[in-house]
């Protein structure tokens, strides 16, 4: 089968790290791709997160948030991604005076132009203040089955730490708001623990388990789904080279792991170009690719029914 036509999902995948260039050059100008876009040199996941500005400098009005989320659905499609969540900060997008909902909805007035099925995940980030990533909660929770269907939180996870966010969803769990959790990338595995104990349902990255076996354990006897973005934990040197990366081992010993691009044009990676890599990097067969996306869509915020659905299209 072409990898390309295979059916897929893609279920960690950020919208700002995910803007065409050809677009941003419309809108903004005199820019470069590597302003967006790492080199193979990149120090570390902070330098990563840098590529971030030009992105936030362009969705900061209805017409942009549309454009780009209505093109990202256009480029996943075009891959055979049957289902996918994309994530991104509402509260990064009101430079320009824009509230909060009109960001959400003019993001899935995008995304509905394209014959394609995905959700939003609401990211609360790192370093912001605690009122600002309570208004995100508040937010899910309104939009919960219209369009959004979880939480997550991202940012710098080296300097502040998953602890610090333990109030904000306890809160998102009495409301039975469903949430992943960025942990186990620039973070060890007491990050993933951390997210465990709040409830997290799966992990984004989290490949730093890998060095605490009891944990391996804990995530296999829980169910806990991996959002593993290969590619882009070898740019932000969490893996010192693809061929070291812990997926395979951990999809072996039993860890339900999915493959994710994280994002498309800072990693300047496509869902078939990740594939691919796996397939000549390691000894995944088709089949191989096939069940990691049945655990995909498993682990996804979706119905049993949906689920049920997916799963027929991608056996």
């Amino acid at each position: 089968m072409n990898i390309k036509d295979m059916p897929k999902a893609e279920l960690h995948l950020h919208l700002d790290g995910s803007v065409r260039f050809k677009t941003a050059l419309e809108i903004l100008g005199d820019i470069k791709k590597e302003d967006m876009t790492v080199k193979n040199d990149c120090i570390d996941l902070n330098e990563y997160l840098t590529k971030f500005d030009i992105p936030t400098k362009i969705l900061q009005t209805k017409e942009n948030l549309e454009r780009v989320a209505y093109e990202l659905a256009l480029d996943l499609k075009a891959e055979n991604v049957i289902y996918a969540e994309i994530r991104f900060a509402p509260m990064k997008h009101l430079l320009n005076g824009l509230i909060p909902e009109e960001v959400i909805e003019s993001v899935l007035k995008g995304l509905k132009k394209v014959d394609i099925k995905t959700n939003l995940i609401l990211c609360l980030m790192r370093g912001d203040s605690f009122d600002n990533n309570l208004k995100v909660v508040t937010l899910a929770l309104k939009y919960l089955g219209k369009g959004v269907c979880a939480l997550d939180l991202a940012g710098a996870e080296g300097i502040y730490p998953t602890s610090d966010y333990k109030e904000l969803f306890m809160i998102a769990k009495d409301n039975n708001i469903p949430f992943t959790i960025h942990a186990g990338e620039a973070a060890g595995s007491e990050s993933i623990r951390e997210a465990l104990s709040f409830g997290a349902k799966r992990i984004g990255h989290g490949i730093r388990c890998i060095e605490d076996k009891a944990l391996i354990e804990e995530l296999k006897e829980k169910n806990i789904l991996l959002e593993i973005c290969p590619t882009s934990n070898v740019q932000t040197k969490v893996v010192n080279n693809y061929e070291r990366h812990p997926i395979y081992e951990l999809y072996k010993k039993g860890v339900l792991v999915s493959v994710n691009t994280d994002n498309r044009t800072v990693s300047n990676i496509t869902l078939t170009d990740e594939y691919q890599k796996l397939l000549d990097c390691f000894s995944f067969t088709l089949e191989d690719l096939k069940m990691m996306n049945i655990y995909a869509i498993n682990g996804a915020f979706i119905s049993e029914k949906e689920k049920k659905e997916l799963i027929q299209k991608i056996k």
